[in-house]
């Protein structure tokens, strides 16, 4: 009798066992389900959407002089937009100029004092100056009658800093979302990844939230086995080190994140260098010409594009409607694509800024300022 009873209850455990583990299986297979419809919305080709009135910019712009202030213009993204920010500038009669700088903060500053000294309009902060770091050169800029905006920085979820006189929030938590749910279709909801991130750049810190929390829900058994922080002014010295050394500690990482894609330019050379390279998965976001070339070449699999074009033409209107003193969007209004090796070829070979994205946003534009 006790021996079958030993029996019955082993087989109780059994068959816990396997109920445990076909349900884990199944909660697996749902998370998959789920990336893999919020990611479809990013495989469409973008759709102009108005973000205002129409209103007549080459008015608006006479004799307006915008500084465009980059957080470092070393950064291939951000010296892309500022670029196609001067070529719609002189199409609508808008003077751009770039604030060029190394990343330390005392040379933001300096932009200030060059902006408020010889007449500008509008300075705008574009992606990774957090206003908070140069409050006092804001005040004073305001006070000469210059207007201090950003664009491509916050979050919408982000409180603002109220001296600004306009924002323009991208959806950093949403692609943090895409990131996760991309890694959990392709790694089969089991992921091991390392992580590369800037802190001290505030959109990171909703980024990261998302990516977290999207992993937590649709992909459990995926696991962020190393965050490697690197400062910006640091990409270019530390991130390949950095990374080479976390794949020898770490041979089970299959995923690796450089979250703007513009890191990717020292991740690759890491893989290259350990062997990696096109075994281990590297998703990033940005659309950043030389990192869809990657694509194409086999050394990244996935980009979160943005045209940088669509994002100078958003920028450009979003200033002039605030120098005009017309309501401003609420967002940067710049859809996500997602670019792989599936259609990274439509960017150009070699990618361009403004390819791949479709062009109805230059034409909507056109239209939206009075100039058709």
């Amino acid at each position: 009798m006790r021996h079958t009873v030993k029996i019955s209850g082993l087989a109780s455990v059994l068959a816990l066992s396997v109920a445990a583990t076909a349900a884990n299986a199944q909660g697996v297979e749902d998370g998959i389900a789920r990336a893999q419809e919020r990611l479809a919305v990013y495989s469409e080709k973008p759709v102009f959407t108005a973000p205002g009135e129409p209103f007549d910019i080459k008015a608006c712009a006479a004799g307006k002089k915008m500084l465009a202030i980059p957080n470092s213009s070393a950064n291939p993204f951000l010296k892309g937009i500022i670029d196609r920010m001067k070529a719609v500038g002189e199409d609508i009669g808008l003077d751009v100029t770039e604030w060029e700088n190394q990343g330390q903060p005392s040379q933001w500053v300096q932009g200030f004092d060059f902006a408020v000294r010889d007449g500008y309009d509008v300075i705008n902060l574009i992606s990774g100056i957090s206003p908070d770091t140069v409050e006092p050169q804001i005040k004073a800029a305001s006070e000469a009658g210059v207007k201090v905006t950003t664009s491509h920085f916050y979050d919408p979820s982000d409180e603002t800093n109220p001296l600004l006189s306009s924002t323009l929030p991208v959806g950093f938590n949403e692609i943090g979302k895409i990131l996760a749910n991309w890694i959990t279709v392709n790694t089969g909801g089991k992921g091991k990844i390392a992580l590369v991130v800037s802190r001290e750049v505030p959109p990171t810190i909703p980024l990261v939230d998302g990516f977290e929390s999207e992993l937590a829900e649709n992909c459990p058994e995926c696991e962020i086995v190393q965050e490697i922080n690197v400062g910006v002014a640091e990409w270019g010295t530390k991130i390949q080190s950095s990374v080479q050394s976390t794949i020898q500690a770490n041979p089970d990482i299959d995923v690796i994140v450089p979250i703007y894609d513009s890191m990717s330019q020292f991740v690759v050379p890491a893989l290259r260098l350990t062997g990696k390279l096109g075994q281990i998965k590297v998703p990033t976001f940005n659309g950043t010409p030389f990192v869809i070339d990657f694509i194409q070449q086999g050394a990244v699999d996935m980009d979160i594009g943005e045209s940088l074009d669509w994002i100078a033409y958003a920028t450009v209107d979003a200033n002039m409607r605030d120098l005009c003193d017309l309501p401003v969007p609420d967002k940067l209004n710049v859809p996500f694509y997602i670019f792989d090796k599936d259609n990274a070829a439509e960017a150009g070979t070699p990618a361009q800024f403004d390819t791949g994205y479709g062009d109805a946003y230059v034409s909507g534009f056109r239209e939206l300022w009075k100039m058709n």
